[in-house]
């Protein structure tokens, strides 16, 4: 079994990156089906229900969005000569990436899925499963500016108000996905390699705090703090990637907001910026309520985990510690260059 996803792994990411690296459209259309074709078999789960109904939930959706794709990319290349028709399929095929990405309003088979994954399947659609589709509308002529504005501002809107409510990880974890697609949009739009200052940032973010709830075994907002509640270390870096996520500073996640919004600014989006930080700070809302369940429970710590945790987390609290701190060195690193 280890040897077949690592071989499905292996043909995940060659789909990608023929993706991303092709010449035409049609190969770039090829590479997502290799994609597609191959995290299939690894979201399957022969002892879970639930991750054959996201394998399925996830198919049909990717299959509708390659469609749709597909239609645009061979009316595209029909060449007609009227402005009306030629904006229409740039506005289709546009809206196949945001289905294909989960940006809102097409994002509601994203968090559906997501409850159905293991953690480690989750990470990947958090990461690696954006990178074909955010990187193809990268190569976009933005001619229905309008359009993208509108998706933007639902992803900021709709994310914060829906994960408001949610107990489950995985979905507050969609959500926040939704909200930072916004982001990685608007910064794509004006500046193209900020987005992927961007995604680096909320990929290894995503990638600490995913660690740490495959580690105990944590899905849903009751299990978090009784978990981990004897290691107070690990409970701590917890909480502050939560609020690199959220983008405060001084933590490394507030960097690509940063550089976001002093582009937004150079272009005189002042209303634009003013809504998009506005709902963030509605995301922001409910990661500050999982920090405060935190610090409200009390450390019991017993002999049996103190004595081993130190050894056992080594590697957690390194990593946690240079991405939380690695803003300073950062800024200093953009100041020399």
């Amino acid at each position: 079994m280890f040897m077949q996803k690592m071989i499905f792994m292996m043909m995940m990411m060659t789909g990608t990156l023929i993706s991303i690296s092709s010449y035409s459209w049609l190969g770039m259309w090829l590479g997502l089906e290799i994609n597609l074709l191959s995290i299939i078999p690894l979201m399957s789960s022969p002892k879970n229900s639930s991750a054959s109904e996201a394998m399925m939930k996830y198919f049909i959706t990717q299959t509708l969005a390659s469609m749709i794709l597909l239609f645009s990319l061979i009316c595209m290349s029909m060449n007609f000569n009227y402005l009306i028709i030629n904006n229409s399929l740039n506005l289709i095929f546009s809206s196949s990436l945001f289905i294909k990405m989960g940006a809102a309003p097409f994002h509601f088979w994203f968090p559906e899925i997501m409850e159905g994954l293991t953690w480690t399947n989750a990470f990947i659609m958090l990461t690696w499963q954006k990178i074909a589709p955010m990187t193809l509308f990268s190569y976009m002529n933005f001619s229905n500016i309008n359009f993208i504005t509108m998706i933007i501002i639902f992803s900021s809107m709709i994310s914060g108000i829906m994960g408001m409510n949610q107990t489950s990880m995985r979905k507050i974890l969609a959500y926040s996905s939704i909200n930072h697609i916004s982001w990685m949009l608007m910064s794509m739009l004006f500046f193209e390699t900020i987005w992927i200052y961007y995604f680096i940032t909320y990929s290894i973010i995503s990638l600490n705090i995913i660690i740490i709830l495959k580690k105990f075994n944590i899905f849903y907002l009751s299990q978090l703090f009784s978990s981990i509640n004897n290691f107070p270390i690990i409970k701590f870096f917890f909480m502050l990637n939560f609020m690199s996520l959220g983008g405060l500073p001084p933590f490394l996640g507030f960097l690509p907001k940063w550089l976001t919004i002093q582009i937004l600014i150079k272009m005189n989006l002042f209303s634009l910026s003013l809504v998009i930080i506005v709902m963030t700070l509605i995301t922001l809302f409910f990661y500050m309520r999982i920090i405060s369940l935190g610090l409200t429970m009390n450390n019991d710590n017993n002999l049996n985990s103190k004595n081993n945790y130190i050894n056992q987390f080594n590697i957690i609290y390194l990593m946690n510690f240079i991405m939380l701190m690695s803003l300073i060195l950062i800024t200093i690193m953009f100041n020399m260059y």
